[in-house]
C-alpha cells in the first residue's frame, strides 16, 4: 500500500520560499514545522504497519497534524 506523504512543500507548493524564509528566520513557525513532520512521519509510519498504533492514537496523530497544518498555513498567508 503506497501511503501519501504530506510535506508541507508539497501541499503549498506556492509558498515554497516563505516556508524557507520562515523557517531560518521565525522560530515558533520553525517548532510548528517541526512538529507537523514529527506527526506527519509518525503517521507514514503507523500506515505502513513499521509501528502499530491504535486507531483512536493514529486519529489523534491526523487531527494534530491538520491543525499544525492549519496555523502554519495562516502564518505563511500573514508573511
Amino acid at each position: 500500500m503506497e501511503v501519501e506523504h504530506h510535506h508541507l512543500h508539497h501541499e503549498f507548493p506556492q509558498y515554497s520560499d516563505k516556508i524557507h524564509q520562515l523557517k531560518v528566520s521565525d522560530a515558533q513557525f520553525a517548532k510548528l514545522f517541526e512538529e507537523y513532520h514529527d506527526r506527519d512521519r509518525e503517521i507514514r509510519r503507523a500506515e505502513q504497519g513499521v509501528e502499530h498504533l491504535g486507531d483512536a492514537k493514529l486519529e489523534e496523530l491526523k487531527l494534530r497534524r491538520v491543525h499544525l497544518k492549519d496555523q502554519l498555513f495562516h502564518r505563511l498567508q500573514a508573511a
